[in-house]
């Protein structure tokens, strides 16, 4: 079965100050890293940009521009996986995602799954809040047994994926979407180390990583 990867990387890092998958991570850009990681399980690599990128394609072989969301930037990359029975989708904020998780999800699909993510179990203490004004109370405390945390890569096979966008709808992942058609998503093991770069803390720590690994 062929593979296609998308690595987004359209966003304008609004809450980091700049963008942040451009970033230099050990003299290399945030993104390249996570084309690479991409690379390790996909045959073809598609690389989502925001509009005016000036880059050279961080190693990616097709560069397109994203849309006004993560979705639409998703389906943006989606038209160049034509030829591919299995898209993964991931963020290229996620730098330090490895071949073995990609290869995961990827594994998951191949085995009959139309969705595969990565999802962590919950450690702390889980509540539901409400807010009245400017007080914040507690609700009610969730049983967080049933409850992971998801990360990215999520795989898929390429006919569920573009079902799932057909909808034209928004989410905070491409799972979400499949969710929402009523398929089945399967759920792997992820990875504590795959930190998602939302703050200049978080790359600090992601290149505390990376240099610690060497």
């Amino acid at each position: 079965m062929t593979v296609a990867a998308i690595v987004v990387a359209a966003g304008q890092g609004a809450r980091f100050g700049g963008l942040k998958q451009f970033a230099d991570l050990d003299n290399e850009s945030v993104a390249r890293r996570s084309i690479r990681g991409a690379r390790s399980a996909a045959s073809k690599v598609i690389l989502v940009v925001p509009d005016g990128y000036d880059g050279t394609g961080e190693g990616a072989d097709v560069v397109v521009t994203g849309g006004a969301s993560r979705a639409a930037s998703v389906r943006c990359g989606l038209v160049e996986c034509a030829d591919a029975d299995i898209v993964i989708v991931h963020d290229a904020a996620r730098p330090l995602a490895s071949p073995e998780l990609f290869q995961r999800v990827v594994d998951a699909v191949k085995n009959g799954a139309g969705a595969a993510v990565p999802g962590l179990a919950i450690t702390d203490t889980v509540k539901r809040v409400q807010r009245l004004g400017d007080l914040t109370t507690v609700d009610t405390t969730v049983s967080r047994e049933d409850l992971v945390t998801v990360q990215t890569p999520q795989a898929f096979r390429r006919a569920t994926l573009e079902r799932a966008h057909a909808t034209s709808s928004d989410a905070t992942d491409d799972a979400a979407l499949v969710e929402a058609i009523d398929e089945q998503v399967v759920v792997v093991e992820g990875e504590e180390q795959n930190l998602k770069i939302t703050s200049p803390a978080d790359l600090r720590r992601v290149i505390e990583a990376v240099r610690g690994a060497q």
